[in-house]
């Protein structure tokens, strides 16, 4: 199955440079239907005129992002000189914490295609 979805640019061309191997997102409906195996297309945000393919490798799910990030390598984020109170400050930017209550926080482990 294949999924698409959208991307702000420097996370977009963290995953173009392999820089970047776990996406984040909440466990919402739309990707609690993401198998392993399935392909991701990722829209550079916001003219959406760029575009890249993954696979997906495996999934995590937590209750929360914090959760998510103290079981992996910031590195794996792109984000290996953040502190952990960045990681969930710019996640918040994105998701509310009502959002991550409600739906919990999912990692994407990818690979560029």
């Amino acid at each position: 199955m294949e999924h698409y979805m959208t991307l702000f640019e420097k996370p977009f061309n963290m995953i173009k440079s392999r820089e970047k191997i776990i996406e984040v997102r909440l466990n919402d409906k739309k990707r609690q239907i993401i198998s392993i195996g399935d392909l991701i297309t990722f829209y550079k945000f916001p003219k959406k005129e760029e575009n890249l393919t993954v696979k997906v490798l495996d999934k995590y799910v937590f209750e929360d992002f914090e959760q998510l990030y103290s079981n992996f390598d910031f590195s794996l984020f792109g984000c290996e000189e953040y502190t952990m109170k960045r990681m969930i400050d710019e996640t918040y930017a994105i998701y509310t914490s009502e959002q991550e209550k409600a739906y919990g926080a999912l990692g994407i482990k990818i690979c560029l295609i």
